[in-house]
């Protein structure tokens, strides 16, 4: 029988991790050097990605077992198209920076048009060191005379491509295809470790659920994560499928323990916690060589090199960033040294009796699938027992009692909800992925131990510790569904593959209790108990998406950022005289290519306004209400209201998945000063 469909699941599913790898790998050294052009782009690029492309190809070894027919194939394929289809129609606009997604947009669009870090204020070309004169703004860092974007650079690394094609319209296209590349490389991860003709059943409860669909709907660098993490844990099942010795020639699965490796370092290219989630495959490293394993070494070498990428790429270029976050990172940078110290040293110390035997005492695995369930069961009390308080600054407070007020909950600002992250898994899967998915881990942790499953001992551990640390600590504001994002790169992907493979296991142990008489009651009972199983899961994650995602975020606002730059001339230097500044600032900047500055006063307003003219440059003032620049602008001079956008955007709640959009109302008025026209003097009072 034909093994063709088989093979085309297999390397369907890796090519894009493969060709992301890729095109990172020669990407970031040409922005690191300031060549992040489109020619060398394409020059760098198109080598690089056909290569990683031959490779996944050429690398992946056929499927074991049976070949599945052509319908699980088909059918992921077909889960995977949809989910990028509808992603495609609802996909978001977000330029103005209130969050996330806008700041990583208004990154890509700098990085593609300029190709190189860091921004130059401009400074130069509105009033020098004038006082009372600010160029940073929300996401992006004023240090000295340079300016210093927020994030890491992995997804506007990405994006920057849709942008060269076809400008901001064109970047905003790019997170939907990515994730539905990530829901495929999930199908391929599922048919790797519990079959083939289970990937379309799991591809289609991941899609369903709704932080997956919105985090790929903006410009958000959760979709790019995953797909590495997804797509390198594949590649990992593929090495580890062949039983290499230490010593020899490398062959294959040494190349793909090499690849896998790269792409969970490359993680930390796109986002800085990924170090935390690739610390697993450190441990895991050092158990191959204890097992005399030849993918051990590759393994750990490729995790370098990537890891060696992500830290130049942090503080390189994100460190600013960096620091801000010092309090979190510089701890998790002591515990990565030490568990390199400490794989190291356990991997020199039993080097002579190699992999320690987990199934003795016999007692032992059932021990640890009892402590899973009882870290479970702790998630699920943790509300009622140990509520969490505290948010470390007073903004995020202020914001949390705003939507409590809203909601109609207690007022309690210092409340940050991080006991309730396991009922956010319940919210966007139902009760029945969470049970699912808790008795998946506990039986998977048992047959681990036993030695019975060694394909998923990678897996389950970059997984258990990533649902186990994002759980125990989300560290983000917990309003949603921005809080979602903390589950989006494997939170959802470990309780959908791990409840999939309960249906699985209870699918086989039913067919099993089946009569030998093989009477139609038997041969029904395990398709319909999987059936009741999925339904349980993809009701409850459709509802809450369909209820919660019926909106654009944000439409309008590219042809409102270019009808905002055709209002200023080409020599302009922009003046922001409110607290437009905080959002649009690196927008007018990166958009419209002029210089920009915050004034703190009106008699800020008026020594920008001089050193403009003096300067021969032409005075823009800009603001958010009319009232505001009016104050400013002298009499007669023209106010126009070029970006008015009138959309909707992100809920907040708190106890409960968004259902319904905010409104979004974005605007800029500017007024243009004629040559040698001071603005108002009662700006300056």
């Amino acid at each position: 029988m034909s093994r063709t469909p088989g093979r085309l699941l297999a390397r369907a599913t890796v090519l894009p991790a493969f060709a992301l790898a890729g095109w990172l790998l020669v990407a970031f050294p040409l922005l690191l050097i300031g060549w992040f052009t489109p020619l060398a782009g394409l020059a760098a690029g198109v080598p690089a990605v056909a290569f990683a492309a031959y490779a996944a190809v050429r690398w992946t070894p056929e499927p074991r077992g049976d070949p599945p027919p052509w319908w699980p194939v088909a059918a992921t394929l077909l889960v995977a198209a949809a989910f990028t289809a509808v992603q495609l129609a609802y996909h978001a606009e977000a330029l103005v920076i209130r969050r996330d997604p806008a700041s990583y947009a208004q990154y890509t669009i700098w990085i593609a048009q300029h190709g190189s870090l860091p921004i130059p204020q401009g400074r130069a070309l509105i009033a020098g060191d004038a006082p009372g004169l600010t160029y940073g703004s929300l996401a992006y860092y004023q240090v000295g005379d340079e300016i210093w974007p927020q994030f890491l650079a992995g997804a506007p690394l990405l994006y920057a491509v849709g942008h060269w094609i076809a400008g901001p319209a064109g970047m905003v296209l790019v997170p939907p295809v990515v994730g539905g590349l990530a829901v495929l490389a999930f199908g391929g991860l599922a048919a790797r470790l519990v079959g083939a003709r289970w990937a379309p059943l799991a591809a289609l409860l991941l899609a369903a659920s709704l932080p997956v669909q919105w985090a790929s709907r903006s410009t958000y660098s959760e979709p790019v994560a995953q797909l590495l993490m997804l797509g390198g844990l594949a590649v990992a099942v593929d090495a580890l499928s062949e039983r290499v010795p230490l010593r020899g020639r490398w062959g294959r699965p040494h190349l793909l323990a090499g690849a896998a490796g790269l792409m969970f370092g490359l993680g930390l290219v796109v986002r800085i916690d990924m170090l935390r989630d690739a610390l697993p495959v450190v441990a895991v490293a050092g158990l191959l060589v204890l097992a005399r394993r030849g993918q051990g070494v590759p393994l750990a070498l490729g995790l370098a090199a990537g890891a060696g990428y992500g830290l130049v790429a942090g503080f390189g270029l994100s460190r600013p960033y960096l620091e801000h976050l010092s309090a979190s990172l510089d701890p998790l940078l002591v515990i990565c040294g030490a568990v390199v110290a400490a794989t190291a040293v356990g991997t020199a110390a039993l080097w002579r009796h190699g992999v320690p035997r987990t199934d003795r005492p016999p007692w032992l695995p059932t021990a640890a699938a009892a402590v899973v369930a009882l870290a479970a069961v702790g998630l699920a009390l943790r509300p009622l027992l140990w509520p969490e308080y505290g948010h470390g600054d007073e903004a995020t407070a202020n914001f949390v009692g705003q939507v409590q007020d809203i909601e109609g909950l207690p007022h309690d600002p210092d409340r940050n909800y991080e006991d309730m992250s396991l009922y956010w898994v319940g919210w966007y899967l139902g009760l029945g992925g969470v049970l699912f998915g808790t008795l998946g881990a506990c039986l998977l942790t048992r047959r681990v131990l036993l030695r019975r499953a060694p394909e998923w001992v990678l897996p389950l551990a970059v997984m258990a510790w990533s649902v186990a640390a994002t759980l125990a600590r989300p560290a983000i504001t917990p309003d949603h569904p921005w809080a979602s994002r903390r589950l989006v790169v494997l939170v959802l992907p470990a309780f959908v593959l791990l409840a999939v493979w309960f249906l699985a296991w209870a699918a086989r142990r039913l067919e099993a209790l089946a009569p030998p008489d093989g009477s139609p009651g038997g041969r029904v009972l395990a398709p319909a108990a999987v059936a009741v199983g999925a339904l349980a899961v993809l009701v409850p994650a459709a509802a809450t998406s369909v209820r919660g995602l019926d909106y654009r975020s944000d439409v309008g606002t590219i042809r409102a950022a270019e009808s905002l730059c055709a209002a200023i001339p080409g020599d302009a230097s922009v003046v922001l005289v409110d607290g437009v500044g905080h959002y649009y600032g690196q927008l007018i900047r990166g958009m419209c290519g002029v210089p920009v500055a915050t004034a703190a006063d009106g008699g800020a307003v008026l020594r920008a306004v001089e050193g403009i003219a003096e300067r021969g440059r032409t005075p823009v003032l800009a603001a958010e209400k009319e009232e505001r620049l009016r104050m400013h602008a002298p009499p007669g001079a023209l106010v126009e209201h070029p970006f008015h956008v009138r959309s909707d955007q992100d809920p907040s709640t708190l106890m409960e998945p968004p259902s319904s959009p905010w409104a979004f109302h974005g605007d800029i008025w500017v007024a243009v000063l004629p040559d040698g026209v001071p603005p108002a003097r009662e700006g300056a009072q």
